[in-house]
């Protein structure tokens, strides 16, 4: 091996190519010299044949060119250099990896950048605290529809002075469910039996004293990718009808332990895509000729319509902002790692979240205080405190926003509106730029690591199942994403760091930044980067088309409207990791400011 080492270091370069090219395969070294270690291209040659052909192919999905020479050398070397380390999905000796089993490289976002004097180890805050605002929830309303919805915030203050019992709201809602759910496709399972009898229980415990908190007795529903125990839960997905957990995901669990009654299972686009599972395409209450978006599209449609007091959605690359903004509802996505995952399906272990979505601010941050924490099943989590305090003043604070992203599409006035109402609230508005990088290239993470997640029902072909079969469906992708760069997906992890450093930058001058909802970049950083958003309505905007999450068909063509359709719109705020207590105070102001939160959909 030394004679070998020392041959590779002193022999001429052109000796070494014409010794490469003049072989098609490596001659193995002899195994059982003593002391002679393992090397790469020495192992039995596996799998198929290859040729320089097949290099020069695959060249143009990795657009990575190579000379002759070097094909002929990777061809005649692939079997005995890099086919092996397939072994574990093609043989012999295959190994299954449970869906608990997470990538031993765990994203930790806090872990990136300096961290500020005023924050505690998680890079959040250093104290817990949560304080409600100290509006009097009035007199209970004579209407059943106005008590549907009402906000969480209200709704807990009249059954906690018992003016409203549990069993009756929960009958309003099974109600509404049954009315209107067939125009919107948003119920995949109604958990009738189970929470009259969760209601029931509520209101003998607080006739007893025993009040759990502002979610006690309120009817809720989680988007159908969270574990429910002895209930179905689907994924949205054909082949997922019938599975039954065992036991319930941390999320619904914590729930539980604050009293509130699970009421439905919404619907998601399947596994976790845009808006159309196996039941058909959830709608939006605002405007039936367009789907709800996704892949919260349940959670979005179910809340804007009253049918639940609050739901929970899920995020990876969009899905609690998009249908919040389609349906005009307040979506939450709190930083990577500060709910628990565990018992929810993953798409990507390094991206998925979940958040409440709900109609109001506050009661966004009231679930939030619900389900936050840690569990020994989800190895992302992170102990962070939550400093929230709905009566602080906003004066002061330092909003960053991005100067060319406001003159530009997707930004509408309305945006341009919201930021001049936080400066009438006193916030101080600093432009904040980033540079101009292909953030794109983020995302050979995401396809990776989903691909990775549904590898078992990709290659048996269940996939093959689902209704969305397009090119930008889920079963295309995951085919696609076999063949991305291993390398690629390192050098995107690398700059997955790249960027939280400047985000870092940013929130070393601001306090928080507001975006336009739908930007694309933000979208994919903000999700990388783990930050904390809350999505609020502030206006509505007027459309003469209704919208899609699908990419354009010519063959089907979107509905148009003369006159155009009024609809509403919003703004986000992102805020420093572990900090969604400050955007939430903000985010209560600029809803007050902007006035339409109590604003319905016409028909429901």
């Amino acid at each position: 091996m030394t004679q070998r080492r020392q041959f590779l270091i002193n022999a001429p370069l052109g000796l070494l190519a014409v010794a490469g090219a003049a072989r098609s395969e490596p001659v193995p070294q002899v195994a059982d010299t003593p002391g002679a270690p393992p090397t790469f291209g020495a192992t039995p040659a596996v799998g198929p044949e290859v040729t320089p052909a097949t290099f020069a192919e695959a060249e143009k999905l990795m657009q990575v060119p190579m000379t002759p020479a070097e094909r002929q050398m990777a061809a005649g070397s692939w079997r005995v250099s890099l086919a092996s380390t397939m072994e574990r999905r093609t043989g012999p000796r295959k190994l299954a990896i449970e869906d608990v089993i997470a990538p031993a490289t765990v994203w930790s976002p806090a872990t990136v950048g300096a961290k500020a004097a005023a924050v505690g180890a998680t890079g959040g805050p250093v104290r817990e605290r949560f304080v409600r605002s100290r509006s009097d929830a009035g007199p209970l309303p004579k209407n059943d529809e106005d008590i549907a919805y009402a906000p969480v915030a209200k709704l807990s203050r009249w059954i906690e002075t018992r003016a409203l019992t549990s069993e009756r709201l929960t009958r309003i809602y099974l109600d509404r469910i049954k009315r209107y759910d067939g125009k919107l496709r948003s119920v995949i399972t109604l958990t009738e039996e189970h929470a009259l009898a969760r209601a029931r229980l509520a209101d003998k415990e607080i006739a007893a004293g025993r009040y759990r908190g502002p979610l006690h007795g309120i009817p809720y529903g989680v988007k159908d990718l969270l574990d429910t125990k002895g209930i179905r839960t689907t994924w949205g997905a054909e082949f997922n009808r019938d599975r039954v957990p065992a036991q319930d995901s941390a999320v619904v669990a914590k729930l539980d332990a604050a009293g509130a009654v699970l009421i439905a299972k919404l619907s998601l686009g399947a596994l976790a895509l845009n808006d159309v599972w196996f039941g058909g395409q959830t709608m939006n209450p605002w405007l039936l000729e367009e789907g709800a978006s996704g892949s919260s599209a349940g959670p979005g449609a179910a809340t804007a319509a009253a049918l639940v007091a609050f739901s929970i959605g899920s995020e990876t690359g969009g899905s609690i902002i998009s249908p919040s903004m389609r349906c005009g509802v307040t979506g939450l996505r709190p930083t990577y790692g500060r709910v628990p995952r565990t018992g929810a399906m993953t798409l990507c272990w390094s991206l998925d979240k979940l958040g409440p979505m709900t109609r109001s601010v506050e009661d966004a941050m009231l679930v939030l205080k619900a389900i936050s924490g840690t569990d020994p099943g989800d190895v992302a989590g992170v102990p962070a405190k939550l400093d929230y305090d709905a009566n602080a003043k906003v004066a002061g604070l330092k909003v960053g926003y991005f100067a060319d992203w406001m003159k530009e599409a997707p930004a509408l006035d309305a945006d341009r509106a919201a930021l001049e109402n936080l400066k009438k609230l006193g916030l101080n508005p600093v432009p904040v730029t980033l540079p101009d990088w292909p953030y794109q290239s983020l995302n050979a993470v995401l396809f990776a690591e989903a691909a990775a997640a549904f590898e078992e029902i990709t290659l048996d072909h269940r996939v093959d199942q689902l209704k969305a079969q397009v090119p930008d469906a889920w079963p295309n992708l995951f085919r696609e994403a076999r063949f991305l760069s291993a390398v690629d997906f390192v050098q995107a992890d690398r700059m997955r760091r790249k960027v939280a450093l400047e985000m870092a930058r940013i929130f070393s001058q601001v306090d928080l930044l507001l975006v336009p909802s739908l930007r694309d970049e933000m979208l994919t950083i903000s999700n990388f980067t783990g930050h904390p958003s809350l999505t609020l309505r502030t206006g509505q905007v007027e459309v003469t088309q209704a919208r899609s999450d699908w990419a354009p068909d010519p063959a089907q063509p979107l509905p148009t409207f003369s006159p155009p359709r009024s609809v509403p719109h919003g703004v986000t705020l992102i805020g420093r990791l572990f900090d969604e207590g400050t955007i939430g105070r903000v985010g209560l102001a600029l809803e007050k400011a902007a006035g339409v939160a109590g604003e319905r959909p016409p028909g429901f």
